[in-house]
């Protein structure tokens, strides 16, 4: 059991009749990470269902990618939806769509048809439960934690990304040894389900609904004009998972041709050690953070510049050691930039709006998950090594810009 009080089943909204402990947040972030489990246990079958099912690389890519299309709305309507309704009343079904898209894929085992439909599934059921677990997360820790300031941040990306790396080694490794390799890998995903769905219903609900409120209206996110917003947030949000993304769908397949029969087992080592390098990297992200500078900002997008430069190498040479080594500091970057995103959000979201400003930060950086498709349509064109030095050019680009717009901001006075 997570370490609640019989008064956190309670239905209520949280607030004097009902007591938040210091782990409670655990039961959103449960739901977080089944989520994210369900998200990237994909990731390392992309080469398995491009050998058993004919398929070219753009084609496995699009699957891979067509997730962020599902994604985009689940997370535009899924924050404003939490807001006001609640957060428990959007990842409940949240958990149940995740559930129905891993069986999807387990069809898709002999008829691809079925892995574009269960991609497109997960994509609107983590958009959703991101979206409204996020929030979640961040307000039962500000009210259980006395231990650490704002926690919330840390705790997103971490609940997410342990779904994100567990999901992969372990969906990868049942792959390459276990039997019914089409279905085997996706039933530890429909277990944890299950598991989160208790721990939700047991959560204490943090938003009061708010049924008078337009539909329309809940939409609004005003914090979205600011020019903070659009010249640093928008301009950060796409490497977040276009860094991740490259390290754990782009860049095994490149030296598939030298692993033999353990490229799946590769596969789902460079995705976990990409998600485990996201976590470890939270606690030198916070302390590298100084609100109105452009610190963590540079030195996330500076980590991303590095290590598509030793994706580039990679890709050179076909050195799997190389594509190991750019998948650790990929993932350094990746959590850097998504918890640089999530306190700019903070930072900037006005009373009420923190959801949907979060749903609109997180649906940028889910554009991210085109880059392996793109990468793969390009690489017919232009060799692997010379499309990610552009990558890498674009990154060094995005740097100066977000640099000098923080500066900026912090100069004219506007809101850090």
């Amino acid at each position: 059991m997570i370490g609640v009080t019989k008064q956190d089943t309670s239905p209520r909204v949280a607030g004097p009749g009902v007591r938040i402990g210091e782990r409670t947040w655990l039961r959103a972030g449960v739901a977080v990470a089944s989520v994210g489990w369900g998200a990237n246990q994909f990731a390392p079958l992309l080469l398995m269902y491009r050998a058993e099912l004919g398929l070219s690389a753009a084609t496995v890519q699009a699957t891979f990618g067509l997730y962020a299309l599902g994604l985009i709305p689940g997370l535009l309507l899924g924050g404003p939806v939490s807001d006001r309704f609640g957060r428990r009343r959007v990842m409940l079904p949240a958990l149940g769509v995740s559930a129905l898209a891993s069986g999807l894929l387990i069809l898709g085992g002999s008829a691809p048809g079925w892995l574009f439909a269960g991609r497109l599934i997960a994509g609107v059921a983590s958009g959703a439960a991101f979206s409204s677990g996020a929030v979640w997360i961040k307000e039962l820790s500000g009210a259980g934690s006395a231990r650490e300031v704002n926690p919330g941040p840390r705790r997103v990306t971490t609940t997410m990304t342990a779904g994100f790396g567990a999901g992969p080694f372990v969906a990868g490794v049942l792959a390459q040894w276990a039997p019914a390799h089409t279905v085997v890998p996706y039933l530890p995903h429909l277990a944890l389900v299950v598991l989160a769905v208790p721990l939700v219903l047991g959560a204490p609900e943090t938003r009061a609904p708010r049924p008078g409120t337009g539909f329309r209206q809940a939409l609004r996110v005003p914090a979205a004009r600011e020019h903070r917003f659009r010249a640093v947030v928008v301009p950060l949000a796409p490497w977040v998972f276009g860094a991740a993304s490259i390290a754990l769908a782009y860049l095994p397949g490149l030296v598939g041709d030298r692993l033999g029969g353990g490229a799946l087992a590769f596969s789902a080592l460079v995705t976990t050690l990409t998600a485990v390098a996201g976590i470890l990297v939270l606690p030198l992200a916070r302390g590298v953070d100084r609100p109105g500078t452009p610190r963590l900002i540079g030195a996330a997008l500076v980590t991303v510049v590095a290590g598509l430069l030793v994706a580039a190498a990679a890709a050179a040479t076909a050195q799997p050691v190389l594509v190991v080594l750019a998948a650790v500091v990929l993932g350094g970057g990746y959590g850097c930039c998504q918890v640089c995103g999530l306190l700019e959000v903070q930072r900037l979201a006005r009373p009420g709006e923190l959801a949907g400003l979060t749903a609109l930060y997180q649906a940028l950086t889910y554009l991210g998950f085109a880059a392996p498709f793109l990468l793969a349509a390009a690489q017919r064109f232009v060799p692997a090594s010379v499309l990610l030095l552009v990558v890498a050019a674009l990154a060094v680009l995005t740097l100066a810009w977000t640099v000098r717009a923080v500066r900026f901001t912090r100069s004219s006075g506007e809101k850090p």
